[in-house]
């Protein structure tokens, strides 16, 4: 390799350590701005193949947004990423929902939007998985 490569392949590398300090860092600090409190909710269909049915939970996932005390929301479905052992896609429909703390997030249960989707969309589904957790 010739002086003037290897400077360029130093270059190189220096620029790409850079990179990913500042990707990383960047990182953190986004996650550090988020609201404390998550709570994920994973969805089972009784209907797994009724497109309708997924479309209706959805959207009554959707209006949960409205809620005060809910910060952040994010309803997705499974992904199509790599098939391993510590993945589990067998669910339908997911929610992730941020609070700014776990008091509001008990208002959150309690808000009649909340209890309006559960009275309108409890029959949409067999199964219901809940994870909550606060930053560290």
């Amino acid at each position: 390799m010739s002086d003037s490569s290897r400077r360029q392949f130093l270059a190189g590398a220096a620029t790409l350590s850079a990179a990913a300090a500042i990707g990383t860092a960047h990182a953190e600090e986004s996650c550090s701005n988020l609201p404390p409190v998550v709570h994920k909710v994973y969805f089972w269909l009784k209907n797994p193949d009724s497109a309708e049915d997924r479309e209706q939970l959805i959207a009554g996932l959707k209006s949960l947004g409205a809620i005060n005390e809910v910060k952040g929301i994010h309803i997705g479905v499974p992904a199509s990423t790599e098939q391993r052992d510590v993945v589990d896609n067998s669910y339908q429909v997911s929610e992730l929902l941020l609070f700014n703390s776990a008091a509001d997030q008990d208002a959150y249960q309690i808000d009649p939007i909340h209890e309006k989707f559960v009275e309108q969309c409890s029959h949409l589904w067999s199964k219901v998985v809940v994870y909550d957790s606060i930053a560290v």
